[in-house]
């Protein structure tokens, strides 16, 4: 991990960019000469692993539009769709999630798995409201404070519908039904997750 001095992520990110150069002219190359699949498999175990590895950490930073683009790219390539095409049909098409919803997916995962380290509304209050299971939010102000994982990771909880918090007890039945809803719609970016009215 790379951090700059100012917490942009910006040296990070160009390392990503750089390995995902090399993974989108190895798709150029085998995408015609592999079946969709195995090709899906290849994503995977190379382009997937690049993508999650501190995402957490900078995938909420103004740069890793950089990789969305980048991922987009190779999502078109191994459909063989040109260069215009819409990919959110595409990420459907191939279980595969973009950027924003695969942080989403990873941040929620830490908060689960992390549950020590969150005050519920519960533990605030005795008041039995549709909220109760919500995480309580610090008071921060900062805007670099509410960006960071877990402030962020508050807001994208509280924002699931009730029956995906429910199952927070349960890490694998939770990350199943998030990844179930997450490929429904194939967010692409944090701000679109938020104002979707989840069911």
């Amino acid at each position: 991990m790379i951090i700059d001095e100012k917490l942009t992520w910006y040296d990070q990110i160009n390392q990503i960019l750089k390995r995902l150069s090399s993974a989108c002219f190895a798709f150029r190359v085998s995408t015609p000469l592999l079946p969709d699949e195995t090709l899906r498999e290849i994503y995977f175990a190379y382009v997937h692993s690049i993508l999650t590895y501190g995402i957490i950490f900078w995938g909420n930073s103004t740069h890793a539009i950089k990789i969305f683009r980048m991922q987009k790219k190779i999502i078109r390539i191994m459909t063989k769709s040109n260069n215009r095409s819409s990919c959110r049909q595409l990420f459907k098409k191939l279980r595969i999630l973009p950027l924003q919803s695969q942080y989403i997916l990873s941040l929620l995962s830490f908060v689960v798995q992390n549950k020590d380290q969150f005050t519920n509304n519960l533990e605030i209050h005795n008041i039995n409201t549709r909220y109760n299971m919500n995480l309580h939010p610090p008071l921060l102000n900062l805007t670099l404070s509410q960006k960071g994982a877990h402030y962020s990771g508050i807001r994208l909880f509280n924002h699931l519908p009730g029956h995906i918090k429910q199952l927070a007890g349960n890490i694998n039945l939770f990350k199943l039904a998030l990844k179930n809803l997450l490929r429904l719609h194939s967010f692409y970016s944090i701000q679109e997750y938020l104002q979707t009215k989840l069911i």
